[in-house]
């Protein structure tokens, strides 16, 4: 099990946080994600032989929000 965390850019309200976790928690092999709304804080834990980096970023970059860094 990994832990990948990113900053995500563009969330302003819960309903941006529920959005973001339902694009990531749709994948494969993820496990648990976790929000910090004022700081753009998502950490995703995740078996990296089903989603790996790359496709969660995709996935909250296809629904509309940019990742930090």
């Amino acid at each position: 099990m990994n832990t990948l965390t990113l900053t995500v850019t563009g969330m302003s309200c819960m309903g941006c946080v529920n959005s973001v976790k339902n694009l990531v928690s749709a994948l494969p092999g993820i496990n648990a994600i976790e929000i910090d709304l004022a700081s753009g804080r998502v950490e995703v834990k995740h078996d990296p032989a089903q989603s790996d980096a790359a496709a969660i970023r995709a996935s909250i970059e296809d629904g509309g929000y940019g990742i930090a860094g």
